[in-house]
């Protein structure tokens, strides 16, 4: 036999070899129920994260000194949650056309973000906050805390090394107003990572705190946080839902519903308290009307919690009348910028468009790039009321979705409609689906295999859009997610870089905190 065909017989016989005894470097499988220890030990220190934002500034600064370098007064950071690439390009259609521009595409500057968690490849909402509030990456589900600190660590979030400082803590320590806009509950993931340090998110009121064994004195939950914390007492303006976190089980909200706390506190009477004993001008409304009845420009601090949990979906606003007793996320942007604009040394403002992630999560596509496209006019009011020459806006997402945009659809075609693709079993399939979720049941028959999908059934706003695996609710996906920048140092945010960096380069825009002076 030849020489060389021995040798190939004899490579292939070793490589099944190795193969076949689990020699080969395959990944840790889910449920395997071994540890999963952190991969890289130096990415627990914060630190390690302050040093790469260093290096990035410094490399960003000597590459655009003769660009847009005016200090920014103000920072308004919009927060699309779970807006994915394929968000934002399904929204372009709902809005007319694939070749249209959601508005905050028009932005000078669009960058990539990396979106992991510090012990997951796929983040969640918690520990992304920590990273483009605070510039930091932690563990998943944490808040406002670096990865030295495990998930339901009773004690870990109190040690002052731990907790991570958000860009919010900065913009008040050089004389600037701070706020937060949601239409999720305030104390939920994503705008905790404003003013609070937490090793659960779920950890919203006193209740969930003391059901994992902790102290509730030693591990305040978020709300308190809110209404106690550094941060979060100075807050100019709150405006979102969640009532029931801050009011007792034996009192009632507004609506007739009672709060989830045991500890015999009223947060929001406790909020009051404190303003009226700084004589200062504050307000409480949970409706829109009570919204309008404000005189915004001689209000200094506004609590506006529309909701007992979360607000409606946009869509459902528009095609429910009840629900136009709630405010758009473009009215509280209005709102929250129109007292923010008061404090002559500039603001920095948080504003979240939480429910596309939900939407995402029953698989309810419609609902979700509806709410993406009352989020870009959401952002395009903030541009308007503002200046590019003195307000820097930073439009981007947490992490991603499994939501795809599937085969060949004609441009005239509807985002939502059908493909008309031929299909090996002769079924049609939706243009927009997803890798995972409850749609599994509008995609499969147990008897039949594919179900067959009508533009009648993908046209109900309650219509679960296809998923390939069976999970009550749809998983994130790891994707990179766009970055839109406008104003002062907006070329900062071009190119490809870690989620961390964010912060550090809206800090350096505004010339406050750890990373307002570095020069290249």
């Amino acid at each position: 036999m030849d020489k060389r065909l021995i040798l190939l017989l004899v490579g292939v016989a070793v490589w099944l070899s190795g193969n076949a005894s689990g020699q080969r470097d395959h990944p840790r499988k889910w449920g395997s129920g071994e540890p999963h220890p952190i991969k890289y030990v130096e990415e627990q220190k914060t630190a390690y994260w302050v040093e790469k934002a260093q290096e990035t500034l410094h490399a960003k600064l000597a590459e655009t000194q003769a660009a847009h370098t005016n200090a920014a007064k103000n920072v308004i950071m919009f927060l699309g949650d779970g807006m994915s690439v394929h968000t934002v390009t399904a929204t372009r259609n709902l809005l007319g056309d694939s070749a249209e521009k959601v508005y905050f595409e028009q932005f000078p500057y669009t960058g990539l973000s990396k979106t992991y968690c510090v012990n997951r490849q796929v983040a969640d909402s918690a520990c992304t906050a920590t990273a483009y509030l605070g510039g930091v990456k932690g563990n998943y589900g944490t808040i406002g805390i670096n990865a030295n600190v495990a998930r339901y660590s009773c004690d870990g979030a109190a040690m002052e090394e731990n907790q991570v400082e958000s860009i919010a803590q900065w913009a008040q320590e050089a004389g600037k107003d701070a706020g937060l806009v949601t239409t999720a509950r305030v104390t939920h993931a994503s705008p905790a990572g404003v003013y609070a340090h937490i090793a659960d998110r779920n950890w919203e009121n006193d209740w969930e705190v003391t059901n994992r064994q902790c102290n509730t004195e030693q591990t305040p939950d978020i709300a308190r946080q809110l209404v106690e914390g550094q941060v979060g007492k100075a807050l100019k303006v709150i405006l979102g839902g969640g009532r029931q976190q801050f009011i007792n089980t034996t009192v009632n909200d507004e609506e007739g519903y009672p709060g989830y706390r045991t500890d015999g506190r009223h947060l929001i009477k406790d909020w009051l308290a404190d303003k009226q004993a700084a004589n200062a001008s504050a307000n409480y409304v949970w409706s829109r009307k009570g919204l309008s009845l404000v005189d915004l420009d001689k209000t200094e601090y506004l609590l506006g919690l529309f909701a007992t949990s979360h607000l409606p979906y946009d869509g459902d606003r528009a095609r429910n009348r009840s629900q136009l007793a709630d405010p758009s996320l473009t009215e509280l942007t209005e709102a929250a910028i129109r007292v923010l604009q008061r404090n002559e040394k500039g603001f920095f403002l948080f504003v979240e468009g939480a429910r596309i992630d939900m939407a995402h999560h029953d698989t309810y596509a419609r609902r979700s790039l509806e709410d993406t496209a009352e989020f870009a006019r959401a952002v395009q009011k903030a541009r308007e009321m503002t200046s590019d020459e003195d307000t820097l806006i930073v439009v981007t997402a947490d992490h991603a979705h499994t939501m795809s945009i599937n085969g060949y659809p004609y441009r005239d075609q509807e985002i939502f409609g059908l493909t008309d693709d031929d299909t090996d079993d002769d079924l049609p399939y939706a243009i927009l689906s997803y890798a995972n979720g409850p749609g599994y049941k509008s995609a499969f028959n147990l008897a039949d295999g594919r179900a067959r999908l009508t533009e009648k059934l993908t046209d109900k706003t309650d219509f679960q859009f296809p998923s390939m695996v069976p999970l009550d609710a749809e998983s994130h996906g790891g994707d990179d997610v766009a970055v839109y920048a406008s104003g002062p140092f907006s070329q900062f945010f071009s190119g490809n870089y870690e989620q961390t960096n964010i912060p550090a380069m809206m800090a350096r825009a505004a010339g406050i905190g750890p990373y307002g002076n570095i020069q290249p």
